[in-house]
């Protein structure tokens, strides 16, 4: 058995068929790419405020709480938050306690002719429907209050506060406040 070593044999390997493979997956993500820019229809972005049948109305004008918006603040997804209930009028002047040094504040006392629950209603519909969630209800003291929260586009909580602080069968006094969070998102 003395056999001669011999070299091995060779054989050839062709690369077409992986790069047939290749190709095909090329066209195919080409065209679909294509497909979707001309199908795409994008994003269509709403600002319609929601109408909520029933309760009070919003008052068509924010103008008794215009000294609460300043430049950028609070930011464009909070703002919508600065609404009243028909038939409000200011009890005294707006109060921004730290006067834009640090964490914005800003509250005023109102007087409306609408009973205190409808006044918490207003609020709980319209802020919950304009995203706003409510975390709390009624006030240390026993007063009634709402407090609501969002996460605003300046990556902080806002959070907007309905304090009841009188209420009789003609009238019902009350404070709206809104103010930054210090907590980041």
């Amino acid at each position: 058995m003395n056999e001669t070593p011999r070299p091995p044999l060779t054989t050839t390997t062709s690369i077409w068929p992986a790069a047939a493979i290749l190709g095909i997956a090329v066209v195919m993500l080409a065209l679909f790419m294509g497909i979707n820019l001309i199908a795409n229809q994008g994003v269509a972005t709403t600002t319609t405020i929601p109408v909520i049948v029933g309760g009070l109305a919003p008052a068509p004008s924010t103008a008794l709480l215009a000294n609460c918006q300043q430049p950028s603040n609070p930011p464009s997804n909070i703002a919508p938050a600065l609404l009243m209930p028909q038939s409000t009028r200011a009890n005294g002047a707006f109060t921004m306690p730290n006067a834009g040094a640090g964490d914005f504040d800003c509250y005023r006392s109102f007087i409306t002719t609408a009973p205190a629950n409808q006044v918490l209603a207003f609020y709980s519909s319209e802020l919950e429907s304009r995203g706003w969630s409510l975390f709390s209800q009624g006030a240390s003291n026993g007063a009634p209050q709402s407090l609501f929260q969002k996460a605003g586009s300046d990556t902080f909580y806002w959070v907007v506060g309905i304090t009841v602080t009188s209420s009789n069968a003609h009238s019902t006094h009350w404070t709206y406040r809104i103010y930054q969070n210090s907590a980041a998102i």
